[in-house]
């Protein structure tokens, strides 16, 4: 996503019940003390904010709900009433934003109202969302809970905390089932919260860092080259997810494509985890990156070129609860509305 003049980024750190947030996030408001923290705890009576160290930067505390449900509604009147406080002189300025969630919230709500809130829009901009994983307890907290695997879903970054108490081999494993679930994240590791937080707050794209396309949309081929409709479908190793994959040949206007992004999901939220992709837009002569988090679409971000010699357009989808032959029919409908949108595009 291309950063705004004036806007201040904001990354959604998350995590499972005791995966290690508030460890991570001392480490990172060390480094980067004009943070403003933003921490949602669950329960009646808020603690974890006070293990937090003191930083230069305010910080607001939610409390009594999860941020995703109960006081969902509170969080973009905190986030605007900072902005408000910082530009009226009333509290410190501050550059950055860190909201921690509880263990138990999914992130797709609070995107949402990062993303389609217009005044949050204007001067907020979501950079990333880094999800931690406890390295000893992850394998049981994903084999049970489905927050866990939405969180490890939607992240940018995926952080193993607590490497220190697993073994090798604990490690390996968990390490290839969270990038089975999410390929495209980057992977980093932590020990009692040693990480570098520059990783986790200010790294660029993937695409921008040099990494190859299959780092970015993951290890689903896409299928043989043929105009508009090209799907593959694969397991997605054991976590009742699937892969598809979509080529295309044509350039799409923008418009076009989130629309039909926007039909796909809103019609089908609670499937579709993740969507990937490296587009041929027709409002640039370029590449474009561009991703949705459950039924949160986000801007394209242009790409100074494509990263491989391959110039066709490229999505993957990672859902779940469906059979292959019901994702087949969901894509196909997807494809035919870009496909339509287009012509009705150019006959204006």
């Amino acid at each position: 996503m291309p950063e705004r003049p004036s806007s201040i980024p904001v990354t959604l750190l998350t995590g499972f019940l005791g995966s290690g947030k508030t460890t991570v996030l001392n480490r990172v408001i060390g480094a980067y003390p004009r943070t403003a923290v933003v921490m949602n705890e669950f329960g009646e009576m808020a603690l974890d904010h006070q293990l937090l160290r003191k930083t230069e930067g305010p910080l607001a505390v939610l409390a009594g709900g999860c941020i995703c449900c109960t006081v969902q509604g509170a969080l973009a009147p905190t986030l605007k009433n900072l902005h408000m406080a910082a530009a009226g002189g009333r509290i410190p300025p501050f550059e950055r934003v860190v909201i921690e969630t509880t263990g138990v919230a999914e992130p797709g709500p609070i995107l949402k109202t990062l993303v389609r809130d217009r005044w949050l829009a204007s001067r907020f901009q979501l950079r990333w969302v880094a999800t931690t994983v406890d390295a000893v307890l992850g394998a049981r907290q994903l084999d049970a809970y489905a927050q866990a695997r939405a969180q490890v879903a939607a992240a940018d970054r995926l952080i193993l905390t607590k490497t220190d108490l697993a073994s090798p081999e604990t490690l390996a494993r968990l390490a290839a089932r969270v990038q089975g679930i999410n390929p495209g994240a980057l992977l980093l590791t932590a020990s009692q919260g040693d990480i570098e937080p520059r990783k986790v707050l200010d790294a660029v794209h993937p695409l921008r860092e040099g990494e190859g396309v299959e780092r970015w949309l993951g290890d689903v081929a896409p299928g043989p080259a043929r105009p508009w409709v090209a799907i593959r479908s694969a397991p997605a190793h054991n976590e009742g997810l699937l892969a598809a994959s979509v080529l295309w040949e044509a350039p799409v206007a923008w418009r076009v494509l989130e629309a039909a992004l926007v039909r796909l999901v809103d019609l089908h939220p609670r499937h579709f985890l993740r969507i990937k992709g490296i587009v041929r837009l027709r409002e640039h002569e370029g590449p474009a990156a561009v991703h949705a988090v459950s039924e949160v679409i986000f801007p394209p971000e242009v790409l100074p070129a494509w990263p491989d010699d391959e110039r066709r357009s490229r999505m993957v989808f990672i859902a779940h609860d469906l059979e292959a032959h019901a994702l087949q029919h969901l894509l196909d409908g997807f494809l035919a509305t870009v496909r339509n949108g287009e012509e009705r595009a150019l006959a204006r």
